[in-house]
């Protein structure tokens, strides 16, 4: 187990906005976020083994069937925010993040948002059960899954 004190799993990138991801209203277009994200979801990959190599070796597929952004201040031309992806444990066949970008410069929080990931097979079949190498990767990263009890008490599994 490589996460023994149960931190959460984290990556963090630093980026440049180009003049092509700008808008006429000189902000990061909208569009330009899923890009942002994809590009962390690639860093954290790198950084804990869950590439899409892995995936794809192993069999599966990994499509992105929810993924929202929220807004805070606007991202323009020549910043250069640093985007952190958080992983959201699940007991689903699936695979949930989180993100901030934020200005490094003062802190601001600049947008948030959030991916689910499900598993299909190569005939395009969604998966309901995580599959072995998911697993594996959850017992080697040390995640602990904390699921809430009727009473409000925390139970780890």
């Amino acid at each position: 187990m490589n996460n023994p004190s149960q931190q959460p799993l984290t990556a963090s990138l630093t980026f440049r906005i180009r003049f092509s991801e700008i808008d006429a209203m000189h902000v990061a277009w909208h569009g330009a976020y899923a890009k942002y994200f994809e590009d962390a979801r690639e860093c954290f990959g790198r950084k804990f083994g869950l590439d899409y190599n892995l995936i794809v070796s192993s069999g599966f597929y990994a499509p992105i069937v929810d993924l929202s952004f929220q807004y805070r201040h606007p991202i323009r031309y020549n910043m250069e925010p640093r985007i952190d992806i958080f992983y959201r444990p699940t007991e689903a066949a699936k695979i949930v993040f989180d993100y901030e970008i934020r200005n490094p410069e003062d802190k601001r929080l600049m947008a948030t948002g959030h991916s689910i990931q499900v598993f299909m097979d190569k005939d395009y079949q969604l998966v309901w059960e995580s599959p072995a190498f998911y697993e594996a990767w959850k017992r080697r990263w040390g995640v602990n899954l904390q699921i809430m009890c009727k009473d409000d008490l925390s139970v780890s599994r």
